[in-house]
């Protein structure tokens, strides 16, 4: 299993245990705002890197 994957298991199940405690919005909004503040916070070097390799995988 690769990393990207069990990051996506991990976020899914997090939403899911805060669904029933934050409600439906603002769990999505966490799923969705934690990995694109993680994104914005790179500088723009490791931004390119981080495509460079993801296109690297989906060419396999």
């Amino acid at each position: 299993m690769s990393t990207r994957t069990k990051i996506v298991i991990a976020g899914v199940a997090v939403g899911l245990l805060l669904w029933p405690l934050i409600g439906f919005w603002m769990s999505l909004l966490v799923l969705i705002g934690v990995p694109a503040v993680a994104y914005l916070a790179l500088d723009p070097g490791q931004r390119r890197r981080l495509r460079r390799v993801g296109r690297k995988e989906l060419g396999r």
